[in-house]
């Protein structure tokens, strides 16, 4: 029961870090934020894109530690040389695993905050594109393994799909945050906080459409009937994943339609302090609920599927 806990902990600090790493970089390439504007990003975000890169490496470390301690028994046996080669050359796991080490790598040598390099385009689409890889690659080490054939092109391409569109959005709450908190101390005007809010709502109508459209297809393969919704533990955790999906929607609506129009309206800096307020809390709310969704889906994949039954 320990090493179930503290594999669905493993997962959860790699998953979340790993959409984190690679909201963070997409967000600035697609936001047009103007990063000269405000010193308090452009100093922080070398570091923090680094950091999170090396805890998304040591997570992945102990979620592969974990796992094999799950599947010989013992956590002890997981620190067994013999035990770690045979996971890593017999499965797929661990072969997925092992190559998912060699892109970690790269990230965090293309991320060191030498000089702020990372703000040079080439290396930041560079860094975008191999932390779309590490994310990517998790759609191989799930659920998809049981499939076999075009089934398996089908399910892993859908899960690759679900799982860029959850991390395009959901991580970019995060950098979206610092903007409202920025433009709240004057360091950007309205102006540039609407044109970020506003290309980010771009970017989640398309991250929505196709979160709901491999969501469909992974439902299809995972669930099977809305009868395995109700009864199952998988069904039922699921359900509890749409909800907060829904409630985030509800807040992403709110702040689309509401909060960024009336932010407009108010060009100058300080005059609308309650929108800005307000805007702010949203975001975090949806950050936490962001959170729990990744939780949510940590948990799913140590359980069996509902379409195999309760």
């Amino acid at each position: 029961m320990m090493l179930e806990a503290a594999l669905v902990g493993a997962r959860f600090i790699h998953f979340t870090f790993t959409i984190v790493l690679f909201g963070g970089t997409l967000f600035g390439l697609y936001s047009g934020h103007p990063a000269n504007r405000s010193e308090r990003l452009l100093r922080l975000q070398p570091a923090v894109l680094f950091a999170v890169a090396i805890v998304s490496f040591l997570s992945d470390l102990a979620w592969f530690l974990f796992t094999v301690g799950n599947m010989s028994g013992s956590l002890a046996d997981a620190l067994d040389f013999d035990t770690q080669w045979s996971v890593l050359s017999d499965t797929g796991f661990g072969q997925v695993w092992a190559a998912r080490v060699a892109v970690m790598l790269a990230v965090m040598a293309v991320s060191w905050p030498s000089d702020e390099a990372i703000f040079r385009p080439r290396l930041s689409i560079l860094l975008a594109i191999l932390a779309a890889i590490l994310l990517v690659s998790l759609a191989g080490v799930g659920h998809t393994q049981a499939e076999e054939g075009a089934r398996a092109i089908v399910h892993v391409t859908s899960d690759a799909v679900h799982l860029l569109a959850a991390g395009a959005w959901l991580s970019g709450l995060l950098p979206l945050g610092l903007v409202v908190a920025s433009c709240q101390t004057q360091q950007l005007s309205n102006a540039d906080a609407v044109l970020v809010l506003s290309r980010f709502s771009g970017m989640a109508y398309l991250a929505v459409a196709a979160l709901v459209a491999s969501g469909v297809i992974n439902g299809f393969f995972l669930v099977g009937s809305l009868s395995a919704l109700f009864g199952t533990s998988y069904g039922e955790l699921l359900l509890s994943k749409l909800g907060l999906f829904g409630l985030m929607l509800c807040l992403a609506a709110s702040n689309r339609f509401w909060l960024v129009p009336a932010l407009a309206m108010k060009p100058a800096a300080g005059v609308s302090d309650l929108v800005l307020t307000r805007l702010r809390r949203h975001i975090q709310a949806e950050q936490i609920l962001g959170i729990l969704v990744v939780a949510v889906v940590s948990l799913l994949g140590t359980l069996a599927p509902a379409v195999q039954g309760p």
